[in-house]
């Protein structure tokens, strides 16, 4: 018994010390941070037991869990928020992601063609969404939500968000959707090839193949189809796009910029507003507010209704704009014909992959070569930043590839025998035979 306690008291000790490390907390507030949190799951039973939560349910989702430092320190530094519009769009509308969403609107037409005459959202969005959140379900999530929200709901910025999704998370034990040994997702709660966030699962998750589980976790058509109907019960419009590219007229400043601002597309044609090569505007009685993520000097939006609805599933305008400005990719829509007025481009993938590889030979720790670069990879390249004293910022600009090839010369015969990870294979495939379709001329938005 002596054993056992020195070594639950040890295991106590080290996750303090993590905590205190990770948040840079003395050992004396990481302890009382613990304390808090217990005092937190103790009171939070009778709010869960009002809510039809069993005792067994509420002992077995908080058997073992302690606060989780990574949570409230990704909380504060979301990438959405903090990076530039041109930053975020060159890290996540990559050629790599464009070539894997098409494949997968091959893969999955039929059940795609099916969910999109039922609810009426766009099937590119949808894949777009399911890359974004996950690429494809390469990255679901590897925090026990449970655990994850429960930090949430006791301490920061957002515990009635926490609390309330807790609540939704309980439910869906209680309800036997999933178990606690397997409620894995994101450090904010959110589950699934689509990151529903358990509230969202609740009220929107369908069982689209009829296999009598409403799966968001190994049946990509379960999840395609419970993000339908979230954005559809949300107010997407079947049939108009999400908004477009425009060249503005000199007389047309920043000033007109905002949700304040919005008006008809036909008023905004009498401003002398056009659309991108040429194109026309549909429909003179859509209203659209102008959207300038890089300012006047750079691309120029007007924004759809359905653009806000994008927004619901997450409020960040960078992230709505990356969803639909890379649902319009896999339709052959070229990237923004305006430069964002920083330069800033995406390295394409197989500079990825070589600046990658250069790090690895240069000594960091990235994980594995795989082209995503995510932030371990973007943590390396804040430290080579700092060594040849630039901005640092651990963005993947082609000066650090540049900086690189300098140094090292030729990549080493093992590092350069890599090549770019296949497509991520979903658990369930379901087969598409038919060839994608030729490429046609720029494509006119609905």
């Amino acid at each position: 018994m002596k054993r056992k306690k020195r070594v639950s008291l040890l295991s106590m000790l080290c996750a303090l010390a993590f905590a205190a490390g990770t948040l840079g907390l003395s050992a004396a507030e990481a302890l009382a941070a613990d304390a808090r949190y217990k005092r937190f799951v103790e009171s939070f039973w009778p709010v869960a037991k009002r809510n039809g939560i069993s005792q067994a349910t509420y002992d077995a989702a908080f058997k073992g869990l302690e606060p989780d430092p990574d949570v409230i320190k990704k909380d504060a530094h979301q990438p959405e928020f903090v990076l530039p519009a041109s930053h975020y769009l060159a890290l996540t509308v990559t050629d790599t992601r464009i070539r894997i969403g098409s494949e997968m609107l091959e893969k999955y037409k039929s059940e795609l063609a099916a969910i999109e005459k039922k609810y009426g959202v766009d099937k590119q969005v949808l894949v777009a969404i399911w890359g974004m959140e996950t690429n494809f379900g390469q990255f679901m999530g590897d925090k026990n939500v449970i655990r994850a929200l429960s930090t949430l709901a006791y301490t920061g910025r957002r515990k009635k968000f926490g609390r309330s999704e807790l609540l939704a998370a309980l439910k869906m034990l209680e309800r036997g959707y999933i178990t606690p040994d397997k409620i894995m997702g994101s450090w904010a709660g959110a589950l699934g090839y689509t990151q529903l966030l358990p509230s969202n699962y609740l009220k929107f998750a369908v069982d689209f193949d009829g296999d009598g589980k409403r799966d968001i976790w190994e049946t990509p058509p379960d999840a395609l189809a419970s993000t339908a109907n979230y954005l559809a019960r949300n107010g997407w419009k079947r049939g108009p796009t999400w908004g477009y590219e425009v060249v503005l007229p000199k007389r047309v400043s920043a000033k007109y910029a905002g949700r304040r601002n919005s008006r008809s597309i036909a008023r905004w044609k009498a401003l002398g507003v056009k659309r991108v090569r040429g194109q026309e505007f549909p429909r003179g009685q859509d209203r659209a507010y102008l959207y300038l993520p890089g300012g006047r000097k750079g691309p120029a939006l007007l924004l759809l209704d359905n653009f806000r609805v994008v927004m619901r599933y997450n409020a960040s305008h960078k992230y709505a704009l990356s969803v639909s400005h890379l649902s319009d990719r896999f339709l052959g829509v070229p990237a923004f014909e305006k430069p964002w007025p920083d330069g800033v481009r995406a390295l394409d993938e197989p500079e990825r992959f070589e600046l990658q590889k250069r790090l690895i030979q240069r000594g960091y720790v990235i994980g594995e070569v795989d082209g995503v670069l995510g932030s371990k990879t973007r943590a390396a390249i804040r430290k080579l930043q700092k060594e040849k004293k630039l901005k640092v910022d651990g963005f993947p600009k082609p000066k650090m590839l540049e900086i690189l090839r300098e140094e090292q010369g030729p990549l080493a015969a093992d590092a350069s025998a890599a090549q770019p990870a296949a497509t991520p294979e979903p658990p369930q495939p379901r087969a598409a035979t038919s060839e994608p379709p030729p490429a046609a001329a720029t494509p006119q938005l609905p």
